[in-house]
């Protein structure tokens, strides 16, 4: 039997480290082929790592809350399979300025002269690469540092959370007195913005975020801090898609071997509305607009455990109904599984938030940052409506479904956006009911 290492793998273009959660094997254990050994979190997204080849656990190099750079082995593992050698996997390149984000500000790189921050604080606190390298180029000083609430394992913090810190910057710290934990505080006419005082009851019960709703809480705090929402709404008559999909969702299914849903036919919709109207399909960096290029829609997906996840179709304009019906359904089911890698939720452009899912006619979502729009459909419910004919107006029992549309206020005004959203509407609404899919 020959040992080989079992490597960190490179989980996406920006992940340069990733930490180690959980063991599902100890040492001794034998490993099947790709059978998972190691649950990890990046800033990304949870994922496991699988055994490339048959043998035993001999040995592991990292304990849990570890943080392992990409290309580092984690493990050894003791198999007759690999006698002849292996090729590790690629690795990833240290951390260097192509790693740091796109919303850094490029002026501040090399402007300042800014002190090493060391691995490990004078508290104890860890500090990962990336965040070190953000945190420099950013001019973020070690005292500043100390001050970030993290998000990640034992108070770390992540690169969310350094991001989220940037734009208060530099605008005070005050001291939380009940839990003795310094957070930055933005300000708001001159005076810093103080957090409710939160009284425990006898018998209330206190249950701390895991990660994940820690990282959707900041994300959510980050957007409204960043982006004046404005939200419209629009209720569109959607009688002859749901006729549509009723007529031949047996058939679709038969054949392509999917479940038809609302999704898709609504993202179709939504794309051609882009492609109408591109300049919602923007980002924006300081004074600089961001016109994006592909069509990249993220679709809020929940989860079992109750928190919130967003995978992407990339390049959906590319896609017909049947394609965009097998990415949602793809998409889906491994976000619920815990199966999604760091691609499948990375360079989304818009959003879509199937809130009628959970029997809501209508929402104000928040916009996915760093996008500068996301749209909200609701539950189609059953109205009488006047139908206009040559002959006079008549009533009749329609389909209904109202479309919500959040967008920043910096760059998108209600023009364009009220335009989009009846556009999108206009599209759902000339469904062809004798369309062949």
């Amino acid at each position: 039997m020959s040992q080989v290492e079992l490597i960190m793998p490179k989980m996406g273009e920006s992940v340069a480290e990733a930490t180690i959660i959980k063991w599902l094997k100890k040492e001794g254990d034998k490993i099947a082929i790709d059978e998972p050994v190691l649950e990890i979190a990046t800033d990304k997204v949870d994922s496991e790592i699988p055994s490339p080849f048959e043998g035993v656990l001999s040995k592991i190099l990292f304990q849990e809350g570890d943080v392992v750079q990409v290309g580092k082995a984690v493990a050894l593992i003791s198999s007759e399979a690999a006698a002849g050698g292996a090729a590790k996997p690629e690795t990833q390149a240290p951390v260097s300025e192509k790693t740091i984000p796109q919303t850094l500000s490029s002026e501040k790189k090399g402007a300042v002269h800014q002190p090493e921050i060391a691995r490990a604080s004078s508290s104890g606190r860890f500090y990962s690469p990336l965040v070190r390298n953000i945190a420099k180029h950013e001019g973020i000083t070690p005292l500043e540092l100390e001050t970030i609430a993290g998000t990640g394992l034992h108070g770390r913090v992540t690169k969310n959370d350094i991001l989220a810190f940037l734009p208060a910057k530099g605008k005070g710290v005050q001291e939380n007195k009940e839990t003795h934990i310094q957070t930055s505080a933005p300000k708001q006419n001159g005076s810093a913005i103080q957090k409710p005082s939160i009284a425990v009851n006898a018998g209330d019960e206190i249950i701390e975020m895991d990660r994940m709703r820690k990282l959707i809480a900041d994300h959510m705090v980050m957007s409204k801090h960043t982006s004046p929402h404005v939200t419209s709404f629009v209720e569109a008559d959607v009688t002859n898609l749901v006729l549509w999909r009723e007529k031949v969702k047996g058939a679709f299914e038969k054949r392509e071997g999917e479940k038809l849903t609302f999704t898709p036919i609504l993202i179709e919709a939504l794309v051609k509305a882009i492609r109408d109207f591109p300049m919602i399909n923007i980002s924006l960096d300081g004074t600089k607009i961001i016109k994006r290029k592909n069509i990249n829609i993220g679709m809020a997906t929940a989860l079992p455990s109750g928190n919130l996840i967003v995978p992407v179709i990339k390049n959906a304009d590319r896609l017909n109904l049947v394609g965009l019906t097998k990415a949602v359904n793809d998409l889906a089911s491994r976000a619920r599984t815990n199966k999604l890698v760091p691609d499948d939720i990375s360079g989304g452009t818009y959003t879509i938030s199937n809130v009628g899912s959970f029997g809501n006619v209508m929402g104000t979502p928040i916009i996915n940052q760093p996008q500068v729009a996301i749209m909200a459909v609701g539950v189609i419910k059953k109205k009488p409506a006047v139908i206009e004919t040559p002959s006079g107006d008549t009533i009749g029992i329609r389909h209904f479904m109202f479309l919500s549309h959040s967008y920043d206020h910096r760059v998108v005004d209600g023009s364009l956006g009220g335009q989009f959203v009846r556009r999108v509407a206009d599209y759902l609404e000339q469904f062809d009911l004798n369309r062949v899919f």
